[in-house]
């Protein structure tokens, strides 16, 4: 990945995501009592320290000011107009303002070290810290809708640890319990358990409409999956781009925020584990091992001709690239590049006063 312009090398992807718990964000982000603990739960103990170090390890961890701008363009919708209980749902908007304007002021790398919760019993494992980085992370993320993503990059040695804040929008959608309108036209579903709210069965018949509009308007522009040129209407999904939870109105049905592709490659662009350059090159994430990729037969950087590719596309693509792509993004060039590192990074890791 690319920090300040150089690349860093990545040792390792963390293999699971690390959903962010109401226990663990600040005061009005919470759904439920009390202040937050603090201790963040990652994976058995076994996982953890494999990935960080051995028992009672202190890690390096940085963010960076970018993603943390990108993670709250991505969530806004959530801040706006919030699906959960949050305990300061009426005053999100404005906190979302507030937010954004002091993580605008941050440098461009936040560090933080978070250390090996080892007092704890049992297989469970967890971390927790008293850096501003840290608290950071706690206070603008949204509980149950939010996951950390996380790598290892340098060296084996002196390992640093590359924290990426992410939406769930998965999440979202099951939350506020809109089975259509947040599957974005994959499939249809019954209306058996939706309130008898007028205006809830609107909103969902509005959204039906749209949706059909969307996928209409995606066929007349792809006919096929450009993976595997499966063109039988019934085997392809309308794939949003920028996803659904995240788009304003008129990006929803916007047919040039789409691909249709067939079930596999809809869900692995959908869940962020593949993305494409403006060129049509396809990028694999990290997050899926190199087996796996192996047995879908698709190779990083390979090139798919049939692709559609407009200004229009790659402006949602880039969106794409930063808030729903598992990993740091790289164009093939920065691939190439993968193995300069020549950042200092211990002028970030001082002890905070």
């Amino acid at each position: 990945m690319k920090v300040n312009g150089e690349s860093i090398p990545t040792l390792a992807v963390f293999p699971s995501m690390m959903t962010v718990p109401d226990c663990v964000v600040k005061g009005g982000n919470k759904l439920g009592k009390g202040h937050g603990e603090a201790k963040f739960y990652v994976a058995s103990k076994d996982e953890m320290r494999a990935f960080y170090g051995p028992e009672g390890f202190e890690a390096n961890c940085f963010m960076l000011k970018k993603d943390l701008i990108t993670y709250m363009n991505a969530i806004k919708n959530e801040y706006m107009h919030p699906s959960q209980e949050y305990a300061k749902k009426d005053q999100l908007p404005s906190l979302w303002n507030k937010r954004m304007n002091m993580i605008n002021s941050l440098d461009e790398v936040i560090p933080f070290k978070i250390n090996d919760q080892y007092q704890i019993k049992g297989p469970r494992g967890y971390v927790n810290s008293r850096d501003k980085g840290y608290d950071l992370l706690r206070e603008i993320a949204l509980p149950l809708v939010s996951y950390v993503y996380a790598e290892k990059l340098g060296d084996d040695k002196n390992p640093l640890f590359y924290w990426k804040l992410f939406v769930d929008f998965d999440a979202i959608w099951e939350v506020q319990n809109g089975p259509l309108v947040f599957k974005y036209g994959k499939q249809e579903t019954k209306e058996d358990n939706i309130s008898d709210n007028t205006a809830d069965r609107q909103e969902i018949r509005k959204a039906r409409e749209g949706q059909g509009k969307y996928r209409e308007g995606l066929l007349e522009q792809c006919r096929f999956c450009p993976f595997t040129m499966i063109a039988d209407e019934r085997l392809l999904i309308a794939s949003h781009i920028k996803p659904w939870a995240a788009s304003n109105d008129e990006e929803k049905t916007d047919p040039y925020n789409g691909y249709m592709l067939s079930p596999l490659f809809d869900k692995l662009f959908d869940r962020g584990f593949i993305t494409f350059t403006k060129d049509r090159h396809v990028i694999l994430s990290d997050f899926i091992s190199p087996y796996t990729w192996r047995q879908i037969g698709i190779t990083n950087n390979s090139f798919i001709k049939p692709l559609p590719m407009d200004e229009k596309r790659e402006a949602y693509l880039e969106f794409h690239h930063e808030a729903v792509f598992k990993g740091s993004y790289s164009s093939p060039d920065e691939i190439k590049d993968k193995n300069i590192y020549t950042l200092n990074f211990d002028k970030w890791f001082v002890a905070e006063p």
